[in-house]
Formats: structure tokens, sequence, C-alpha cells
């Protein structure tokens, strides 16, 4: 007996429908699948080294949509969401025929579409295709919401749904949300912050809480009460979260590190549109701190300075901190400077020397000739326009002389050198578009260098290895298992990190930490011609430290060197690195309430910044027993009257201590409050005359 013979008659044209009904709808859902183009496009994001908040970049129209993560996302915050918006969400199919069916008892007695029943699938559907609020459209929605299911799990369907729901203005998704209102990922959120990104997305332009505070108010609330009468929250908890303050504006979202960051975000958009997130190796608290010093930095040296800073792990040579510019408000403030090339003045002579030593063409104690000398038709001057006559290889490199390095570099031979850096993948840029070779003069600056470059050959010093600079977490990881280019033999490298080991350090500025750890840096400085470029470059306590300071343009800046210029930076710098600190928030308000743009501190009166209490100050002495003064700083209501062991310092704030022992200093306001600070000072070593 067939299947035909066995089924009442009455069932096989119903069947029959159905199947064809089936057939028809995996037919329209293969033809017509889903649009999910505006769920792949979303916001890229950088993030530090820890997850923390580096910038985004808005996607077309400038729009802010960062893609939702459950991970990160306030548990509680989700359940109450579904209790609210769609409590069978994981047991329906895309539709729930008990909402739909209560929602059209409600149009039908009200003569008008009040309610939906849409379920937070159907309302992905309807984010995903936008379409006006009508019963064609809500069919539409359903057939989508069935797709949806049929390709993506629960999970995902909400991921989708808390990237894409509107939150007023150009926010979209959940995190940026919560970002702007509360300057927060969603991941800790109050109960009434979770109210209001529930209720937002129903009417998000009349419920916007910087633009309809009471409307926010009282969708808040009402979402708040649902929860309470289904005995969700208690009347305790509701009574609490109505009485939080609503946000009364829209945070403006941080952008640190604003080039290294955007660059990386973009090239994360275009290579990965599905997750557009790249965590970086940049650490968030250091860049904090040097974008702050460098800006302080450019405003001390004129309005038209700027400043780039990059600090290089030694160990994965990974990008700890890169500061671009001195802020995007300053001349030339949209350049990043890090990827500027730019001439190194001086700063290439350790390698010169490296490679000497490696070649055996000359060793550390080698006599050099510092004399007027004339290769061709070049002769180079000391920037100082003197000549010292016989010197050794050493002195020659920790104090800067021309001559010698010309004359090393002569026979080491420029295109051996320019070879030896282009292994690496280091590049020089010669003048006039290589119309002209730079020669000789390339030992004083006379081609040019990306100034990430210059860094990452200075960290190959560390052990004679060069390796490309890690930008991201992945490329670190990939650095601890390369083997990398050998750029110097690493005793030669040894020997020109000791060597620049010695060179004098900035008058008052020895950073105490690296003295008692026997650290000292070892740096270099360079400035090119007509002052267009003042750069520092070292090594000390597992790091290499660039500092740039100039003008984006080129123009001259007179009388900016890199030992006066950027040398103290480099300092500061290395400082910076060794100074603890809290993570940055992710977001900060545009501006102070008025009733906070001023508070008052429970301390009163001066702090002593220099020397700080119980600091042993290291004092060196020149050949001809000149000890090198420290500069002394404070803050305070001013002005501010030093006094040590007793006795008024002069208004300079220099102080030279007169011999070793320990001292007492203090600071008076002109409110006559006072601070101390005990010290021990020790006076060391005799450098060469500088």
């Amino acid at each position: 007996m067939s299947w035909r013979e066995r089924l009442p008659a009455r069932l096989i044209k119903p069947l029959i429908a159905l199947v064809a009904l089936q057939v028809a709808v995996c037919l329209a859902d293969f033809i017509l699948p889903p649009d999910m183009s505006r769920a792949r496009e979303a916001s890229a994001v950088a993030l530090d080294r820890n997850g923390a908040w580096l910038r985004a970049l808005p996607v077309e129209g400038g729009t802010w949509r960062i893609r939702a993560d459950l991970d990160r996302t306030d548990p509680q915050f989700l359940k109450h969401l579904l209790k609210t918006e769609d409590e069978r969400f994981y047991w329906h199919l895309g539709v729930d025929p008990i909402a739909i069916v209560r929602a059209f008892g409600s149009n039908l007695r009200s003569g008008d579409i009040v309610s939906g029943g849409s379920t937070i699938t159907m309302q992905t559907a309807r984010l995903l295709e936008p379409k006006p609020r009508t019963y064609l459209a809500k069919v539409t929605e359903v057939f989508r919401a069935f797709q949806l299911e049929m390709r993506y799990s629960k999970r995902e369907i909400l991921s989708v749904y808390l990237t894409l729901a509107p939150y007023g203005g150009n926010l979209e998704g959940v995190r940026a949300a919560s970002l702007s209102y509360f300057g927060q990922e969603p991941q800790n959120l109050t109960l009434g912050q979770q109210a209001l990104l529930i209720a937002l997305p129903q009417a998000p332009e009349a419920r916007r809480p910087d633009r309809n505070p009471q409307n926010a108010v009282n969708a808040r609330n009402l979402v708040l009460q649902r929860l309470a009468d289904r005995n969700i929250i208690s009347q305790v908890q509701l009574i609490e979260a109505r009485e939080e303050p609503v946000a009364s504006g829209r945070l403006i979202f941080n952008a640190h590190a604003w080039h290294a960051a955007g660059r990386l975000a973009s090239e994360a958009a275009r290579t990965n549109t599905l997750q557009p997130t790249v965590v970086t190796t940049i650490d968030a608290p250091l860049q904090t701190r040097l974008e702050a010093l460098a800006r302080r930095t450019a405003t001390e040296q004129g309005p038209d300075s700027s400043v780039a800073i990059m600090v290089i792990d030694l160990r994965t040579r990974a990008v700890r901190a890169s500061v671009g510019s001195s802020g995007l408000d300053r001349a030339g403030g949209w350049i990043d400077m890090t990827q500027a090339t730019r001439s190194p003045g001086s700063a290439l002579k350790p390698f010169i020397y490296g490679m000497g030593f490696e070649d055996g063409i000359i060793a550390p104690d080698t006599r050099l000739i510092d004399a007027p000398t004339r290769f061709g038709d070049y002769q180079p001057e000391n920037f100082d326009r003197a000549f010292h006559g016989e010197v050794s290889a050493r002195e020659a490199l920790t104090h800067s002389l021309n001559i010698p390095a010309v004359t090393v570099l002569n026979r080491i031979g420029v295109g051996g050198f320019e070879g030896r850096l282009a292994s690496v993948g280091v590049p020089l840029k010669r003048p006039k578009a290589g119309l002209r070779d730079a020669g000789l003069a390339l030992a004083l600056g006379g081609a040019g260098i990306k100034l990430a470059d210059l860094a990452m050959l200075y960290a190959a010093l560390d052990d004679g290895i060069a390796k490309p600079l890690a930008w991201t977490q992945a490329e670190e990881t990939g650095n601890l298992n390369r083997r990398g280019t050998r750029f110097l033999q690493k005793d030669a490298a040894a020997r020109v990190v000791s060597i620049l080991r010695e060179t004098p350090p900035p008058d008052g500025r020895l950073p105490a930490h690296l003295m008692k750890s026997g650290n000292r840096p070892a740096y270099k400085t360079g400035t090119s011609y007509g002052y267009r470029d003042a750069l520092a470059a070292g090594l000390a306590g597992g790091y290499a430290v660039l500092v740039w300071t100039g003008r984006p343009d080129g123009g001259a800046r007179a009388g900016q060197t890199g030992r006066e210029a950027s040398a103290p930076l480099l300092f500061d710098v290395f400082d910076q690195i060794n100074t603890p600190s809290q993570a940055p928030q992710a977001l900060g308000p545009a501006r102070a309430p008025e009733a906070l743009k001023t508070l008052e501190t429970g301390a009163r009166g001066p702090s002593i910044l220099f020397p700080p209490n119980g600091a042993r100050l290291y004092v060196e002495t020149d050949a001809n027993g000149q000890k090198r003064g420290l500069k002394l700083s404070a803050r305070g209501k001013g002005p501010l009257s030093w006094y040590i062991n007793g006795l008024p310092v002069d208004s300079d704030l220099i102080w030279v201590p007169e011999s070793d022992g320990f001292y007492d200093l203090s600071v008076i306001d002109t409110d006559g409050h006072i601070a101390r600070s005990h010290v021990r000072v020790q006076i060391i070593g005799t450098t060469p005359p500088h």
C-alpha cells in the first residue's frame, strides 16, 4: 500500500501545500538572502596592550558604530534587556506568536499601530534593512527573522542587535552609547544605566538624555517599573535606581596615540571587516603621560614647535608609546612626525663608529686627528667651529666631533654604510630626490631618515640585531620568535653603548633612579643644518627612546640644538617610563561643570618636586673640578623662596652643592607655608672637557 493510500484523502492536499510552501520559502531564502552589509561595517577600534581604549574611527557618515562584545557587556544588562524586550528570545524561531497576538489585539483596540510584538530577531532584521513601519514591512521582518535564525546563533543575533541599535544622534550600538553617555564600556552598569540603554533604542531621538533629559528619565523609569512588576528587581532597587541622575550630555571620545592608533585601526578595518579591532603594543598610561609632556615641551619651545616621542621595548621591539605631535591644535599637529623623513644630524655617528669597530678599522682608544681636513671637495667643520687635535675614538664619539666621524666613514665607504642600513630595511633619502649624492656629509645628517627607522636602529644597539618595530600584539609575538637581521656584531654594539653612556647628561637632569641602578642612559643627540631638527636617542632600563623637536614645516629654530632642546626631554621620558600610574579613563568630558572647575585640596602650602625627600643626588664634576648644578623645582603659591641649610638660594634656582653630605632644603610660599626635603649629595667622577 502506497503512502497515498494510507493517508486520508483530506490530508493529501494540505501536505502538498505545506511542502510547496517550504520549497517556496527555501527558494526565496536562497534568492533573497538577508543583507548583512550594515552589520559588517563597524567602527575600527585600537586598544592598548591591556585592552584600554586608544581610538576609534567612525563609519561612513560620521556614525559611531562600535561592534558589541557580549563578553565585555554586563550580563545583568543582557538579562534585563531580554526580560523587557523579548523574554522568550531563546525559545522562539525568530517570531514569538504570543507577542504577535497580543500586539495585534492592542492595535485593533486602539485603531493604530501601538505595539509591534517584535522580537529581538525581528528588530535586528529591521535594523539591517530599515523600512517604514507598516504591516507589509512587518511581514518582511518576519521572513527576515526566520532567515537570521536559520543562519546565525542566538548569541550572534543579539550581538548584531547591540551593534546596530540606535541610541540618539550618531550613536549606534550599546558600546558607543555607554562610552558616550557614561564614559565607560558597558561591562559594569548601574541599574539606572541599564534601564536607560534598554529604553533608548525604542525612541532614540525623543529620549536622548543630552537633548530631552525628562523624556529620558520617564522612559528609564518605565523600564524599571516593568522589571519591578515582574519581580525581576526589588522595590528597594527600584527606588534607588530612580534616584540615579541621568547623563545630561555626551562625552568626547578620547583619542590617545592619535596618529598611530588611527593608522592601525584603519589597517584593521581594511584587513578584517568582521572584527575591526586591533590590540596594539602601546601602553596607554605611559602614552598619556608622554602626550602631556610633549605638549608642555612644545609650548616652552615656541608656538610653531612640535614634538615626537617613541619608546621601544628592547626585548620584543614593541612600541610602548608613539607621540606623533604635540597636539592637533598646534602647527603641523596632524602630521605624524614619527613617520616623517628628517635629517638626523649627528645621530648616525654611533653606527659609523660601530661599523668601524666591527671592521677592525678603529678601536675605542684609537687616536684620531680632529683638525681641518679636506676630503676631495668636502671640508667639514665641528659644530663649535673649534678643533681638538689628537683625540681617541671614544672622545670623538662622546663629544660628537665631526672630522673624526667623517674620517671613519671615509674608510668604511659611503656605499657600504648605506648598504648596511638598507639591509635591515632602513633606506636613506638623498637630497634633491637622488639627483645629488650625500657623500661623506651623510655622517653629519646629509641624508634623510624616517624617525621610526632611526628608533629601530638605536634599539638594535642593544644586541646588534635589527628587527622591525612591533605595533600590534601579533607582531610582538612574532618578534619573540624572529631571529632578526645582524646589523652589528654584539661586541661592537656593546662598545658603542658603553661610550654613549659616558656622554655628559644635560645640566641638572640626571635621572636618580637610573644612576642608583648603575644604568645611566647611553644616548646621542643630533642637530640638522639650520637648527631645523633637534634629536636625542638613547637606551636605558630595557628601553630605547627617540625624541624629536622642531617645526613640522622644516623651518629653522635659532639655537635649538639636540643637546639643549631634546636631550632634557629624553631624560624626562626615561623618568616617565619608570613612573607608576593608573590606566586612563576611556573617555573624558568636554569640559568640567562650573561647580567642578576648581577643586580645593585638603593639603595647603607648597610641595617640592625636585629633589624629592630622601633622594640621593649624584653631582658630576668636569676635568677642571667644576661641579654641575642641579635645577630646583617646586609647586605652590608664588613667588616661592628656597633655603638650603637655612641659607637662601639665588633666584635662578640652580644649586651647586659644596661637597658630599646631607642637606636640608625648604621652600616657603607667599602665605608662609613651608615644605621640606632632606637629601644626600655625592660628588662623582670626572668627565672629559666638553
